[in-house]
């Protein structure tokens, strides 16, 4: 089990990655908007789009179907 990001650390980990939040939700085929509310802490990650954001960010332990 690995640890997970909080938002802020998910934030800091695509700017050390120089890759913006539009191109990472974009490459995994996420809605732009939920992917920036689950950065800012609004969508806790609970269930749909904004789950499979923050597992793929690394926020929340789960897996999402591909």
């Amino acid at each position: 089990m690995h640890a997970t990001r909080t938002p802020a650390q998910a934030k800091a980990w695509l700017e050390s990655q120089g890759i913006s939040v539009k191109d990472f939700a974009v490459e995994h085929s996420l809605d732009l908007h939920t992917t920036y509310q689950v950065l800012a802490g609004t969508k806790k990650g609970k269930r749909g789009e904004a789950h499979r954001a923050a597992v793929l960010l690394g926020i929340k332990e789960g897996t999402v179907a591909q």
